[in-house]
């Protein structure tokens, strides 16, 4: 994992587009000014804020990158939305503009008691005061909960490296590859949480995999339990391995089971070094022989943009939101309306949740919360023509997670217009001789506003959908690459073989969003209706039913 955060920090490198000049709002539609409560800190916003912080003495914050592990540390600054009466009373009543505020995330590993705290900060664009923000219970969140840092991975990596030297023959041998001193021919390594069993532990399965494209599909047979808790990198401990379905309580009791030739050695076949199984490489033709190298239907717009995107403002037809990108978690919209009536005051992705079942010990253990993972804040460049029309709107994003300042992510959002291929409504009235007395119908079209999550191996597309008929649609695509895991036969009660040392492991995705509706006002409440039966008697014929 440490190794993809690692390429992901370097791909930051493109142009923003823009929609251009637009009419002006009508009466009905809060100016871009309004919307702008709800925008994402600018990148200026995110620096003022981590150097008024670091600024602090009391907090004694020392920068993310190097060691060591044990110190207090910036790690996360986002918007803090305001609080909705606040927002609606400026919104709708002419209120006084709420102030805007920054969520600061903080570990402070380097004090007596660890913990991770929470903060507000500002006022923006001039912070000069923060608070802690407290959670049901008024408990401090426990510094072995933190997510996962590209130093700890640094950090696990090395000690990795050191633990599995008594195996470099064994996988040399059984792989082609190995972990020690490596610099080509490399293993390396997918961790999984949660990260213990109880309360306070910080032991992480590792996945050990051949490093090549796709390395997600190419595990070697070994993982590894890392205890990791210590805050002295020094004292963590390899306390559990298994391999080819077995386990060893030591390194140096695995090599020497292999050395004694006790040991069920899963020798993998050489990779092919073109058109390996697991690369997007395309390759293969269809049965029926249609074209497959030519480009398919794209979208167009002949007459120009049918939407109006002004900084965190999108309006389409009916439609009017503001929006942002939240680092921590993904999309969120706000003051929602269609025809210049509030229906929803926030509309938001909150969690992505995934359950696995398997044979191996991380498989068994697997059960990712994405939004632990930085969900909102890998969102990588999107692909023109691929991720998105050629003809959409794409939009920069800023996050200041795990870094030392914020990093710009060009393309990080989408807009266009898409054809729906389906009659938004449609009648043709025969009559009944071969004619018809008319024929009524309305494209259907769809306002698309997307972003993708890359977490670890998995890519969600994540789209909001606006329909000229009022209709709004949250949809989310799963692609990328599976989660599998090394295949023994006590496996397939968990799963199929997808290749001949893998499994692709049964698995359940869960996926939260928050949905605040202000449909004729803020007082709405919710109720489910059941629909049963009633037996009763014909009108117009009694006795039959």
């Amino acid at each position: 994992m440490w190794l993809l955060r690692l390429l992901g920090a370097l791909a930051v490198l493109a142009v923003v587009a823009s929609s251009g000049p637009s009419p002006s709002p009508g009466p009905t539609v809060p100016p871009p000014d309004k919307a702008s409560i709800f925008a994402d800190l600018s990148a200026a916003e995110l620096r003022a804020v981590r150097a008024f912080l670091l600024s602090r003495p009391e907090l004694g914050l020392a920068p993310s990158r190097g060691e060591p592990l044990a110190k207090n540390t910036l790690f996360l600054v986002e918007l803090l939305p305001p609080k909705k009466r606040a927002a609606l009373r400026y919104l709708d009543q002419g209120g006084p503009r709420p102030r805007r505020q920054a969520r600061a995330v903080v570990f402070f590993g380097g004090q007596a008691e660890p913990n991770v705290t929470e903060f507000a900060v500002g006022p923006l664009p001039r912070p000069r005061s923060y608070r802690p923000l407290r959670f049901k219970g008024g408990r401090a969140v426990p510094f072995a909960a933190r997510p996962m840092t590209q130093l700890e991975y640094e950090l696990l990596h090395r000690a990795l490296a050191e633990a599995l030297e008594p195996l470099d023959q064994l996988l040399r041998d059984a792989t082609g590859f190995w972990y020690h001193n490596c610099s080509r021919r490399c293993l390396t390594f997918s961790d999984i949480a949660p990260r213990g069993l109880a309360p306070g532990e910080r032991r992480s399965w590792l996945v050990l995999q051949r490093f090549v494209e796709g390395f997600f599909l190419h595990p070697v047979g070994l993982e590894v339990l890392v205890d990791h808790g210590d805050a002295d990198p020094r004292r963590w401990a390899v306390r559990r391995l298994w391999y080819n379905g077995r386990y060893f309580s030591s390194p140096r009791e695995l090599a020497e089971s292999y050395e004694r030739g006790t040991l069920a050695v899963a020798r993998l076949p050489e990779p092919p070094a073109r058109q390996l199984f697991s690369s997007y490489e395309p390759r293969g033709r269809f049965a029926t022989g249609t074209p497959t190298d030519v480009h398919g239907a794209k979208v167009c717009e002949p007459q120009g943009r049918r939407y109006r995107l002004r900084g965190n403002l999108l309006e389409y037809g009916g439609w009017s939101l503001a929006f942002r990108l939240r680092s921590s978690a993904g999309l969120q919209l706000f003051d929602v309306r269609f025809d210049g009536e509030r229906v929803a005051y926030e509309v938001s992705v909150q969690e992505a949740v995934a359950f696995y079942g398997g044979h191996t010990p991380a498989a068994m253990q697997t059960k990712y919360m994405d939004a632990g993972w930085g969900m909102g804040s890998v969102t990588y460049e999107l692909a023109r023509g691929i991720d998105c029309p050629e003809t959409a709107t794409y939009v920069d994003a800023h996050h200041l997670y795990d870094a030392d300042g914020p990093v710009r992510f060009p393309r990080a959002i989408c807009v266009f217009e898409l054809p729906t291929g389906v009659p938004l409504r449609r009648h043709f009235d025969s009559d009944f001789q071969g004619g018809f007395h008319f024929y009524a119908g309305l494209e259907g079209h769809a306002l698309v506003l997307r972003t993708t999550s890359t977490v670890y191996n998995y890519d969600y597309i994540w789209d909001f959908l606006l329909y000229p008929n009022g209709v709004m649609e949250a949809k989310v695509h799963a692609t990328g690459f599976i989660h599998a895991t090394f295949y023994t036969p006590q496996g397939r009660r968990y799963g199929s073989r997808v290749h001949s040392h893998l499994l692709g492991n049964l698995h359940t995705h869960l996926v939260h969003y928050k949905v605040d509706l202000d449909i004729a006002g803020t007082g709405n409440s919710f109720e489910t209706m059941d629909v049963r039966f009633e037996n009763i008697s014909n009108p117009w014929s009694p006795g039959a039913r």
